[in-house]
């Protein structure tokens, strides 16, 4: 029987970070950071397992050469540091777990042997030995959060030495004691400076250099952070938001400058996307824009939150257009902008109720 690759990236500081920060968004920081790693998949590698903050992949009686393994174990690394910069960059959350996912790390660890297989719930999975080799690898001794582990038996297998260098491989040594069994490995400290990182687009701050056209203001009972996550929270939105039949979104994913997300009024979908502008120290600011209503081209909607005490805040709601045709500005100047308001009036009456009720 050929050998197996098994394979398991490891989200460094998993524990700590959902110890110390808001479970909710920590969750979703880890989703999606574990979405990437499945997307950097190169080498059609089998997921068997999703296990908390690793994955376990595997590759049945094939190992990749010593050239694509590397080049896959750089691929993941590229991807997910590339997307902890994109969270730490368009973040718009005050909150611990937005704040510090970008000191989580990551580390990968690679073995190979024959792979047996039982069946649970009807799903193969792989089984018996190598499987616990490979978990085992995972508690070593490597004085770092941001490696790349290789047993033995798979360094042996495609001929990696240990005196093998490159920009970003630098393999060492090293060895653990597992049951009275002495273990060697090679590992390379991975230094995130020397990865080629995916540029991503950030966006810029909105500005206007006028008085928004219409503006409402209204003080709440709590914290500004908790009113910013029931904002930019889209699973609280249809208690808040009257009129709206559905809200589409990534339930897994943090809401930050650039997300999407769909309201549904009365079958028509009005397409959003999430922006920002400078506001004064302290204050908190959410924005929205959207192209889809038939009266503007443009129209923007920002949150600005302001503590007012540890338990209390500010709401400034502002709205803000762009209208190019001389009907959309009749519209705009006779029905729409008394709409407008008084939907605005609406939502932020409406979000007051619901935040007295939680």
């Amino acid at each position: 029987m050929n050998k197996s690759l098994l394979f398991l990236p490891d989200i460094s500081g998993f524990t700590k970070f959902v110890q110390t920060t808001e479970v909710e968004h920590s969750q979703h920081v880890i989703a999606e950071l574990l979405e990437v790693l499945i997307g950097a998949n190169t080498q059609d590698l089998q997921l068997a397992e999703i296990e908390g903050d690793a994955l376990f992949f595997y590759k049945e009686q094939e190992v990749p050469s010593l050239e694509k393994l590397l080049a896959q174990i750089e691929t993941m690394f590229t991807a997910f540091y590339s997307h902890l910069k994109l969270l730490e960059k368009n973040r718009i959350c005050p909150c611990n777990a937005c704040a510090s996912a970008p000191k989580l790390q990551l580390k990968i660890i690679a073995h190979a042997g024959e792979l047996q297989f039982i069946n649970v719930q009807n799903k193969r999975k792989p089984f018996g030995t190598q499987v616990i080799e490979a978990h085992r690898l995972m508690k070593n001794s490597v004085v770092s959060d941001n490696y790349v582990l290789l047993s033995k038996e798979l360094t042996d297998h495609i001929g990696l030495s240990d005196n093998y260098g490159s920009k970003l491989f630098s393999f060492k040594e090293g060895e653990d004691e597992y049951d009275d069994k002495i273990v060697n490995y090679l590992y390379s400290i991975i230094d995130k400076e020397e990865l080629k990182l995916k540029p991503f687009s950030q966006a810029k701050k909105i500005k206007f250099d006028k008085a928004p056209p219409i503006s409402y203001e209204k003080e709440y009972p709590v914290s500004a952070p908790e009113l910013l996550e029931y904002i930019t929270n889209y699973a609280y939105r249809h208690d808040w938001a009257e009129g709206a039949d559905k809200f589409e979104y990534n339930e897994h994913e943090v809401t930050r400058v650039g997300t999407e997300h769909v309201c549904i009024v009365d079958g028509k979908h009005l397409n959003f996307i999430t922006i920002t502008k400078e506001g004064k120290p302290g204050q908190l600011v959410y924005g929205e824009l959207t192209t889809t209503p038939p009266f503007v081209d443009e129209l923007y909607q920002f949150y600005i939150i302001s503590p007012l005490t540890t338990s209390s805040c500010k709401l400034e709601v502002e709205i803000y257009w762009k209208a190019k045709s001389p009907i959309k500005k009749l519209l705009l100047a006779t029905v729409a902008k008394k709409l407008l308001r008084k939907n605005l009036e609406r939502a932020v009456n409406g979000l007051y109720q619901f935040v007295e009720k939680m």
